[in-house]
């Protein structure tokens, strides 16, 4: 089994979407000086790689700490996105989703992720799209993007009204490029809140 990190490591200077508070990482004690390290994190919940839950947009949705562990681990599909202006359901094509996959779609865009043009330029989820991985009973999307659209933030509305959650700011998705099969283990920070940071992890059988 080989396992593939698709999340960004979190540092002292994590970009964050315009608006959202920075983050920080302070060292509390030391070795030489406490005979132990402590280190404090000041951060947004939806800094870096980090899942969304259906209360950050739908009133008395759950929360992170409401979803079923069995939620975060599921059958992965990737779609391949890059180059493309809007991720439309054309790319669906030829994709067989079924009830409880893990979507990861692919554009390209982590490459930037330290760039003003991350947060500007990335492509936006259709209605289409997002009604099709609702209409397949997906439990997660997740995207090297800030995100599958622009405020007033209409596709995370109608995914997360369906119990679609939604992965922002993945990276390494290249490496998925052909493999025919893999799961996916994402799993957030058990927070009771609308958003948490995630662990995503792609999980290859190398013998398949």
């Amino acid at each position: 089994m080989k396992l593939i990190d698709l999340s960004h490591a979190f540092d002292d200077a994590m970009p964050v979407y315009p608006g959202d508070p920075g983050s920080e990482i302070s060292r509390l004690t030391d070795i030489p000086g406490a005979g132990f390290a402590l280190s404090q994190v000041k951060m947004g919940m939806h800094t870096g790689t980090h899942m969304d839950s259906p209360r950050h947009m739908i009133e008395n949705g759950k929360s992170i700490s409401e979803i079923p562990v069995e939620k975060f681990i599921g059958r992965g599909v990737l779609i391949d996105a890059r180059g493309k202006e809007r991720i439309d359901d054309y790319l669906l094509l030829g994709v067989h989703l079924q009830q409880n996959d893990i979507v990861l779609v692919l554009t390209g865009f982590s490459r930037k992720y330290r760039h003003a043009s991350y947060y500007r330029d990335y492509p936006d989820m259709t209605e289409s799209f997002a009604g099709a991985l609702v209409k397949a009973g997906v439990n997660i999307v997740g995207l090297d993007t800030a995100g599958p659209d622009r405020t007033p933030f209409p596709i995370h509305r109608k995914l997360l009204s369906a119990d679609v959650l939604i992965i922002e700011n993945l990276t390494n998705l290249e490496s998925l490029l052909g493999m025919s099969t893999f799961e996916v283990c994402a799993l957030p920070v058990k927070f009771k809140t609308e958003a948490a940071p995630v662990r995503v992890i792609a999980l290859v059988n190398e013998s398949a």
